[in-house]
């Protein structure tokens, strides 16, 4: 057992596992009985009380919960049983801005209580994490921020998110993919030297404060059907794109504080290692592919080990809260025309995956909400492509493409990892 400090500054265990809550806090009814009364602030500030509450005074958790959630999260109907939560309102326009502004002011928080001396953030992108931590974490005192990414296997604006921004953000391309990437960063919490001469810690969803709040949107998505719903639906599913499991793991994790989840399902591209897992009952890494939903091009989730330990090792109990379904690029591509063409709502390829299982695996009587997690111009080539014409791109995301990128090539080998980390340092 260790403090919340020791979990969020260390982000990984010493023996290479993850840390997990000692315990999981119920919601009271009365918080269920005033959901719809309440701001996403609000619920959010609740909700991390009963992850954090008991290691950070509540004013300054409340603080840091109002700081990250300076943005509208809404839910949307699309068409009659099927809603979509936009995540991607955000600064970098992607679900992954409320982890990673949370745990930037997380860490700030014990680093300006001089409970923590000045940290350096290692994190691995498959794109859109890379631009969230880099912005949360940008122009914060005492902590410095290492971007590993797969060179040319994510899109140009996710790229320029983190390599245009200088100050305490360091980007770094790998020549490898996101797996290779993540590697790295796991192999360097082992490295006893590199942890003696530099205080590490990892901003991917493995840190406890990159993927607990996101939890909060799905209260605030069960919340906002209430009110939208002409009746209190009976069940309700989440269908959610899945990469390396973080976001539907803080999902099983809302369901087992109480939130009336009736089930998951999980939307996958060609990379869909938990979807056999779920119809075989075996774990297989493998190498990963890539396609046009580059943010699940993901061949060895971290994440798994944490759903494993929810559910205790029971293979079934997990199957009987989760489903999945995998679809290749054709198949988004697909999606993300018809879509656009019959009901005039446009897609990223991942919330494109995420409709697709939706669809699929909705049962009667259900309702169902798909997470969108990116804004669609953040893949601008793929989408129009799909739609053959231009889409707009929103200002903020157009200017960064206006800055000149800086980042520092390397290859995937550890030791000249290693040697570039302290030099950089």
């Amino acid at each position: 057992m260790v403090s919340l400090r020791e979990a969020v500054v260390k982000g990984l265990a010493p023996d290479r596992g993850l840390y997990m809550p000692e315990t999981i806090g119920q919601l009271s009814s009365s918080f269920y009985d005033g959901i719809t009364g309440m701001s996403l602030t609000t619920l959010a500030q609740h909700v991390a009380r009963s992850f954090f509450g008991e290691d950070i005074p509540q004013k300054e958790l409340d603080a840091i919960v109002g700081d990250t959630l300076n943005f509208d999260i809404p839910l949307v109907k699309v068409e009659e049983g099927i809603y979509v939560l936009e995540l991607f309102h955000g600064p970098t326009f992607a679900f992954k801005d409320v982890g990673a502004r949370f745990m930037a002011r997380m860490l700030s928080y014990f680093v300006k209580k001089k409970q923590q001396e000045d940290v350096k953030v290692l994190v691995a992108t498959s794109g859109d994490t890379g631009s969230a931590v880099a912005n949360g974490f940008l122009g914060v005192e005492g902590i410095q921020v290492f971007v590993l990414y797969p060179s040319g296997k994510v899109s140009d604006i996710q790229e320029a998110q983190f390599t245009t921004l200088g100050q305490n953000i360091v980007a770094l391309e790998i020549d490898g993919t996101f797996d290779d990437c993540q590697a790295l960063v796991k192999a360097a919490f082992m490295d006893e030297e590199l942890n003696i001469q530099l205080n590490l810690t990892s901003a991917n969803s493995i840190n406890v404060a990159r993927f607990l709040p996101q939890s909060f949107y799905y209260f605030h998505a069960y919340a906002q059907l209430l009110k939208q719903a002409q009746a209190p639906p009976e069940k309700v599913v989440f269908s959610v794109p899945s990469g390396n499991l973080g976001n539907l793991t803080a999902g099983l994790f809302a369901k087992r504080m109480g939130l009336p989840a009736d089930r998951f399902i999980a939307a996958h591209n060609r990379n869909d290692v938990f979807r056999d897992y779920l119809q075989t009952g075996k774990y297989s890494p493998r190498a990963s592919v890539q396609t046009v939903a580059n943010a699940m091009d993901v061949g060895a989730p971290s994440n798994f080990d944490r759903i494993l330990d929810l559910y205790d090792h029971d293979h079934q109990a997990i199957a009987n809260d989760i489903s999945a379904y995998r679809y290749d690029d054709g198949e988004i591509k697909k999606t993300i025309r018809s879509v656009h063409q019959n009901i005039n709502y446009l897609l990223d390829p991942h919330g494109a995956c995420a409709y697709l299982a939706l669809k699929e695996g909705l049962q009667t009587g259900e309702t169902g909400i798909f997470l969108a997690t990116a804004h669609p111009a953040k893949f601008r080539e793929t989408v129009e492509e799909c739609l053959g014409e231009q889409i707009r791109i929103p200002e903020a995301l157009e200017a960064f493409m206006q800055r000149k990128k800086e980042t520092h090539t390397l290859s995937n080998d550890f030791n000249l990892f290693k040697k570039a980390l302290i030099n950089l340092s």
